[in-house]
């Protein structure tokens, strides 16, 4: 058997029962690579669930407020995936009269969609053959084959994409997309492969080098910026306290958070009282720190060092936010932990 013959035989025997497996409808197909994106299947599922049930067709997804939708997303990251979500909604629907363009070039077209995506709607879904290549399917060739340019250059980029498009089975390729995909994720797994029972291991030229954990080679270009946060959580003798949106470029635009002091090193008691007294100068206020060890919160490009400062001011808040109704608001998820516990432990 050939490399495609064997990965959709391997895949007939073993893929696994997903929702988004038994449909072809384009928007299902698209909400749920969408969500995919940088996310594992496990985590990745029941968004995809919820999103369906909340929204079970593109109209609306797109008739929805961009605040439910950054809500149900909140916990999967990478919020800009939901703004373009909603966004690339609203085109379908104002653009295409509510049907998904049925090409890879139409597709590319839509925001927030690129080759990968593309390849998967136009495969899955109107059985265009064009060959998907994510991490996994990376992974796979680049073991199976012994190729040693990095994926992430370009390339490297374009060499697995036309080495992607020669082995791919064109007459079956929505089964078989799904199936290197599948096969990457449990088969040839990241750093514990079942070699020993792979349909591909007797011609696998990592396995054979003994290069299975060095393949794929991925380039270290990014650094890793550090950022202290302190949020300032207001309370008042109504128990209100306050919020604000973020807005601009950079991480959790639109997202909800307390208000921010970022320094650039670490602060203490005194220097936050500092800045407050600049702020509620002539309010009797009490400030205590909430966490006394750094929250260290990981991002792709940036790690937040961050401390909540609670704040407890006699001052009543004009406009302020109710305790109660903090759970209700789309937050990042590093501030939606620290509302739960804060609660459990305040009242």
């Amino acid at each position: 058997m050939s490399f495609s013959q064997k990965i959709l035989h391997w895949y007939s025997e073993n893929k696994r029962s997903l929702p988004w497996r038994s449909t072809r409808d384009p928007y299902k197909i698209w909400l749920s690579e969408i969500i995919l994106q940088q996310t594992r299947v496990v985590q990745g599922e029941p968004y995809y669930l919820k999103f369906v049930e909340n929204f079970p067709n593109v109209q609306d997804l797109a008739n929805a407020s961009e605040e439910r939708v950054l809500k149900l997303w909140q916990g999967l990251g990478y919020y800009s995936r939901a703004r373009n979500l909603h966004a690339t909604a609203k085109t379908v629907v104002k653009e295409y009269g509510g049907r998904f363009p049925d090409s890879y070039d139409e597709l590319l077209k839509l925001k927030g969609v690129g080759d990968y995506t593309a390849s998967a709607i136009a495969s899955i879904c109107f059985d265009e053959p064009r060959p998907v290549v994510d991490g996994n399917v990376y992974r796979v060739l680049a073991r199976y084959f012994g190729v040693a340019i990095p994926i992430n250059i370009t390339k490297g980029i374009k060499y697995f994409k036309q080495l992607a498009i020669e082995v791919m089975d064109g007459k079956n390729i929505r089964d078989y997309n799904q199936g290197i995909m599948e096969f990457g994720a449990i088969q040839c797994a990241p750093k514990k492969p079942y070699c020993l029972l792979c349909p591909l291991n007797e011609s696998c030229s990592a396995l054979k080098k003994n290069l299975v954990q060095t393949l794929p080679i991925k380039e270290n270009r990014t650094k890793v910026r550090k950022r202290n946060f302190n949020y300032l959580v207001w309370l008042d003798p109504n128990n209100k306290t306050r919020l604000s949106q973020r807005k601009g470029k950079g991480i959790w635009q639109n997202l909800w958070e307390f208000p921010l002091l970022e320094s650039e090193n670490e602060l203490n008691e005194k220097e936050v009282r500092k800045e407050l007294n600049e702020i509620v100068s002539g309010d009797s206020f009490r400030l205590f720190l909430y966490n006394e060890s750094s929250i260290v919160h990981k991002l792709s490009h940036q790690h937040l060092y961050t401390k909540f400062w609670i704040i407890e001011s006699n001052a009543k808040l004009e406009n302020g936010f109710s305790l109660e109704d903090l759970e209700s608001y789309p937050v990042p998820v590093l501030i939606s932990d620290f509302i739960k516990a804060f609660k459990n432990s305040y009242f």
